[in-house]
Parts: structure tokens; sequence; C-alpha cells
């Protein structure tokens, strides 16, 4: 696949997340771990969407998804494991693209740690983004929602 972007436009960023969830470590890794479960809470808004055509949960696994608005999941994901230690961290890297057009690759860790009776969660996502600013502000803004539906999620 190559980009229709130039490579001057390349930009990078780093978006860093940390969340308290009132839910065990091994139930907030398995609502992680599990693409159905993913699936029910990661599309940050009520409009948007999150579906699976493949998941491989598993260092050298790879997920394919499809994501944007209900009515039109026209992005591309690619995530492939690339360290997982149950109930403690998962690493993986990520490609987003639009109708083959590369739009951004990441690196993204999540740590899992017990506080109390519930579990600290961080998230680090370094982006590399292919068309400007805007893929490392909606890699911010989606994993703000998700991380917020991720919370009902556990509550429910």
């Amino acid at each position: 696949m190559t980009t229709k972007f130039n490579d001057a436009l390349t930009r990078h960023g780093t978006v860093e997340f940390e969340r308290t969830f009132a839910a065990s470590v091994e139930r907030v890794y398995a609502a992680l771990a599990n693409a159905k479960a993913r699936a029910d809470w990661s599309a940050p808004t009520d409009s948007a969407i999150l579906v699976y055509d493949e998941e491989d949960f598993r260092i050298g696994g790879r997920d394919v998804f499809r994501c944007g608005a209900k009515d039109d999941p026209r992005f591309r994901g690619v995530t492939r494991y690339l360290d997982i230690v149950d109930n403690r961290r998962i690493v993986t890297s990520e490609v987003v693209d639009e109708a083959g057009a590369l739009l951004g690759a990441s690196l993204v860790t999540v740590e899992l740690e017990p506080e109390g009776s519930g579990t600290k969660l961080r998230l680090t996502a370094q982006v590399a983004s292919f068309g400007g600013e805007g893929m490392i502000e909606g890699t911010k803004q989606g994993y703000t929602g998700s991380l917020a539906n991720l919370e009902r999620y556990l509550a429910s």
C-alpha cells in the first residue's frame, strides 16, 4: 500500500491516558482481550461503529477492523499484537487507511495494575500521521470516548 500524501506532511504525536476503573484487573483485561467486548465499548460516539472482520488476540496475531460513521465505516485498520502479558500489558502496532490511502501508524501500549479493588489503566499511543495533525487529534478524541465507554461497560 502506498500513501497519497506527501512525506513532508508526516506529523508525530504521543497521546497518553490514565484512568482508574472500579473493576478488577482481570475484568478490565477481559474487556480488552475479547474482540466482541471491544466492539461493544470501543466506538467513541453513539454515531460511530467499529466492526471486526478478523480477530486473533495472541502475540503475533492480528485484528482487522472497519470503523467510522455507522452508515459509512470507511476506515480500515490492522492491529498486530507485539507483546501480551495476561492481566498486565498489551502492546500493539496499528495502521489505518481510507480507500487504500495510508492515514497513520501507531504503537500502542496498555498497562494495567491493581489499585485498591479497582484497576489503573495507562494507555500510550505514539502516532505517525501522514496527512497532517488530524490523525493525532482523532486518536486523542477516539481514545477519550472509548475509555469513557469502557468505564460504562465495566459498570454494567
